[in-house]
């Protein structure tokens, strides 16, 4: 027992284990009740329940930054919840790609939760190895937060300049890669990322991607481009690794709740990406001045943030009040990968 007390109260990464741990629970509770007892059976998820549980999500988040606050100090706290702001604004944009994903490879709604869920198990190792790096770099390297700045100025004034531009799934890198590295069939089965079928040239059953799988991976590849611009936005607000960590992946279950009811009304969110753009930037200088000496208080960080993006979501609505919703991904006839 007293062991196991001097492991619980012993340090990772410069936080006490038992923080960890009750992290890790939190998370594994979370998709097991959200596959296990709520999406057991496949379904298509209509708004107002995407919406709902989204809220529930944000309520679990909210109430682990306020044990953080307890526990660690006010400044903990609201670092928390900064982080998480950040994270859940710029991976909005994310939200938006998968849905041009979705909508390309002919991904019907019934199948789309299951995608987004293993993609989960993905983005939570793959921003663990992300962010370990990046504190890693931080630490050896504090002059590496000016390169992190200018980075993020120029992706938020890139993100202006192109905000009107579709992605161009056909030519993106990874679907290229996938075509012509991997057997991918024509056509979906069922929910299976992956199918036994005869190869074309010798007859023999091997095994081929599903238009699922590639979704699955590309959904994983985006998430992995925007982590890029999203995890050195957050290193502006802490260089706390649990608190980078805990506000990611918190933020990224939200929205992928969020997905269902942003991919309903694509078209009302018109001027999200300009909000988005200056985020990036105000980030993006405030990461520059930190090896400067200047702290800008966390708590003003918070409160322009969220006036930025609530204004960017008001705005939008308001200017597209007369528009009807149209989805970015809806749903295919065929549910064929297109050529």
């Amino acid at each position: 027992m007293e062991t196991l007390f001097a492991a619980l109260t012993g340090e990772f990464l410069g936080t006490p284990v038992y923080f960890w741990v009750a992290f890790v629970t939190i998370v594994i509770a979370l998709l097991v009740f959200d596959l296990g007892i709520l999406h057991k059976d496949e379904r298509e998820i209509g708004a107002a329940e995407s919406l709902k549980l989204y809220g529930f999500y944000v309520t679990i988040a909210m109430a682990f930054g306020g044990w953080v606050w307890w526990q660690r100090g006010a400044e903990a706290g609201l670092e928390f919840y900064t982080a998480y702001l950040i994270e859940q604004s710029l991976a909005m944009d994310n939200m938006f790609v998968i849905a041009t994903i979705f909508g390309f490879l002919a991904i019907p709604r019934l199948y789309q939760h299951r995608v987004l869920f293993w993609g989960i198990l993905g983005v939570v190792f793959l921003r663990a190895i992300l962010i370990g790096l990046g504190a890693a770099l931080v630490y050896q390297f504090s002059w590496i937060l000016f390169i992190f700045g200018a980075f993020l100025v120029f992706t938020g004034f890139r993100m202006f300049k192109h905000q009107d531009e579709k992605p161009d799934i056909e030519s993106n890198f990874a679907f290229k890669f996938l075509r012509k590295h991997f057997r991918i069939t024509d056509k979906l089965h069922g929910h299976d990322f992956t199918v036994r079928q005869p190869d074309p040239k010798s007859g023999k059953l091997v095994v081929w991607l599903t238009p699922l799988a590639v979704a699955l991976i590309m959904v994983e590849v985006v998430d992995l481009i925007f982590a890029v611009d999203s995890v050195p936005a957050v290193f502006a607000v802490t260089q706390d690794t649990f608190i980078v960590y805990t506000s990611n992946i918190f933020a990224i279950l939200g929205l992928r709740a969020l997905y269902f009811a942003l991919a309903a009304a694509m078209n009302r969110f018109r001027y999200l990406q300009t909000s988005l753009a200056i985020i990036l930037v105000l980030v993006g200088i405030k990461i520059f001045l930190v090896p400067l000496g200047y702290h800008i208080d966390t708590l003003l960080s918070l409160i322009v943030t969220l006036s930025i993006l609530g204004g960017g979501v008001i705005f939008s609505l308001w200017k597209t009040r007369n528009e009807p919703d149209i989805s970015a991904a809806d749903e295919p006839e065929t549910g064929q990968l297109k050529p």
